[in-house]
């Protein structure tokens, strides 16, 4: 294994999205918007966790390259089946910032389902996915379907336990 050597790249405008979905029961949903959390502004915790992410993905991704970042942008927004994540990372260096959008959306996501599993722990993280990319070498790609995974099956089910033995039930 080796870091590949971007030393001889010029420096350009690079920009990533990525966006990531939580399925989860729509009183979660709804307890999130209303602001009803015990812990707290779940959407302003998930947006500062995905901007720290990304600002640490090479911690926690062996042999990406550490980038100064220009931007980091976390948007969280109510979807008919929970939230959608969406993560825009910009820089201006040598190498891309897809792995920080990924990783930046991906920690808005753990933050969201951290802070309402206590009411929710069917919560389902899908759909981590680049949108687009631009800048370096190869240019710009854009993922051709939006909703390019399968439709996400329906919200789970609530399921609580009880503390009476089975007999009792």
């Amino acid at each position: 294994m080796k870091m590949v050597d971007v030393g001889d790249k010029p420096k350009t405008e690079r920009v990533a999205v990525a966006t990531a979905r939580l399925r989860m029961l729509p009183a979660t949903r709804e307890r999130i918007l209303a602001g009803k959390v015990e812990k707290g502004d779940v959407l302003a915790a998930a947006r500062l966790a995905g901007i720290m992410a990304a600002k640490r993905t090479p911690d926690f991704v062996p042999l990406c390259h550490p980038i100064a970042l220009a931007g980091v942008d976390v948007t969280l927004a109510p979807v008919d089946e929970g939230l959608e994540i969406r993560a825009r990372v910009k820089t201006v260096d040598r190498t891309g910032v897809e792995m920080e959008a990924l990783t930046a959306a991906c920690a808005a996501a753990l933050t969201v389902y951290d802070m309402c599993k206590s009411v929710d722990r069917g919560m389902v993280i899908e759909a981590v996915q680049l949108d687009h990319k631009s800048g370096g070498r190869s240019g710009t790609w854009e993922r051709e379907e939006k909703a390019a995974s399968p439709k996400p099956a329906a919200a789970p089910k609530s399921r609580r336990k009880t503390s009476r033995p089975r007999a009792a039930r």
